[in-house]
Order: structure tokens, then sequence, then C-alpha cells
């Protein structure tokens, strides 16, 4: 088993029992205690595990966000795939939404330059991003500003978003499950996520496929709201076709 399929393993079994040990995990896999902890080092360095005394629980069973930073690191080539397909859901013309996120901010840099856009954002990545572009008309959403996801939120973001209505909203999720829909950490930026939604024709979810099974605690939208998902080669079919029987397409890069 190569190491990548090792720690696969280990984070799939610490999400399913709630948390692994170092010497159950050893005799499992058939390798050392250092081996496994090696392991549980990388997968802490990815935002996917916490390392707890004898072992490591998942991330999502602390209501831990990793920052944006630790997750512009991950799965890098994956986000870049399923940005490039989303490019075949923007509009010839019009007004989209990129929602705060990693793989939504790759999107935000290969916008098309052949073609006049207006582009809503609550994310200063994103935001100064686009900024310089001369054929998109930017529109940066207001309020608190959070800072491990750099995502505008509360009152004043949700009444700038009241009147407006897009073409395609992009969005970013933590969790993406059949059960518990689309959902993120937190419910300020939930409510924001539920508004971009509410104001656009189709919406359009970029999600690479570790995010999939996730349950966070705020949701923002059932899978019957979702157009289509957009993710990588690593969701498996079974799973693809639960999700794509809940509502959206799903189209894998």
């Amino acid at each position: 088993m190569y190491a990548e399929e090792r720690q696969q393993a280990i984070l799939n079994q610490a999400r399913k029992e709630g948390r692994v040990d170092v010497a159950e995990l050893a005799g499992a896999l058939e390798v050392t205690a250092e081996t496994v902890r090696r392991d549980l080092t990388v997968l802490e360095r990815q935002g996917l595990v916490r390392r707890v005394h004898g072992g490591a629980i998942p991330v999502e069973r602390l209501g831990f966000e990793p920052d944006i930073t630790t997750r512009s690191e991950r799965l890098v080539a994956e986000k870049d795939r399923i940005a490039k397909l989303a490019l075949d859901q923007v509009p010839a013309e019009g007004a989209i939404i990129l929602d705060a996120g990693t793989t939504t901010a790759r999107l935000a840099e290969l916008l098309p330059t052949d073609r006049e856009l207006t582009v809503v954002t609550n994310s200063l990545q994103i935001g100064v991003t686009i900024s310089s572009r001369r054929n998109i008309t930017a529109y940066m959403v207001g309020g608190r500003v959070r800072g491990r996801t750099g995502a505008n939120t509360g009152e004043w973001a949700l009444q700038a978003l009241a009147g407006l209505f897009v073409d395609v909203a992009f969005l970013g999720t933590n969790g993406l499950s059949v059960e518990r829909g689309l959902t993120t950490p937190d419910q300020a930026e939930a409510a924001v996520k539920r508004a971009f939604v509410l104001s656009a024709r189709r919406c359009v979810v970029l999600s690479d496929h570790s995010k999939v099974g996730q349950a966070h605690f705020a949701q923002f939208a059932d899978l019957s709201d979702v157009d289509q998902l957009i993710t990588d080669t690593g969701l498996d079919d079974e799973t693809a076709a639960d999700i794509e029987a809940a509502g959206p397409t799903v189209l894998r890069a």
C-alpha cells in the first residue's frame, strides 16, 4: 500500500469512527507506529485531522475549519481541473456570483477575457483578482470579514444581495452529502451562501471529492437546490449516482 492510500484509509476510518488510535492502526495496516505517526502528521498539515494523545480526531468532530492558506495548498491539481471544467458554465454574457472559496478563486483567475461579465463576490481574494479586468464589472458584497475564509458576511451582505438576480452562482462548500445537503461551519457564512442560491437562475457547486460525505454545523442548501456539481475523479461512481438522484448533475474533472 502506497503512503497516499494508507493515509486515505486512516482518514476514512477517523471519519467513520470519530477518532483513530496509533497502535490499532499500526496493527491493522501492518506498519510501525512511527509510520502511522508520520501519516497523521501529513494529514494534520493538510488540515484533515488534529493530533491528540495516542491518535487523532477528524477536524469535523472538533468543529475545526482550516484557514484559506491551508485549504489553498490541498488538492491543487484537482481544483485546477474543476475550475477549468467550470468555465463551460460561464455565460457568454450576463452576471455571475463567485462565492468565497479556493476553487472559486481559481475560477476567477481563469475567467475569459473575450466577453463582458458582471461578477458579484463576497471574497476579498476574488475581488482583488477581478478588479483590474477591463471586461468585468465587479461588485464586492460588503459586511463583516471572516478572517479564516476572507469572506464578507452579516446583515450588510444580505441586504446587498436582496435585490440581485444573476445567471449563475458558483458556490463552494465545506461539506456535501445526500442526507445533509450543503453545509459549512459558520452560520453567518451559511446565510450568505443561502442568499447566493436564491439570487441565481442556476446554481453550480465546485467541490473536490474530499468534501463529499462530510457534514458541518450550518446547512445552506439542499442538493435539490443545486443544478450541477463539478468535482474531480476521486468521487466514486456509486456516490456520484446517489448525488444525481438527489438533484444535481455531476461532472468529474
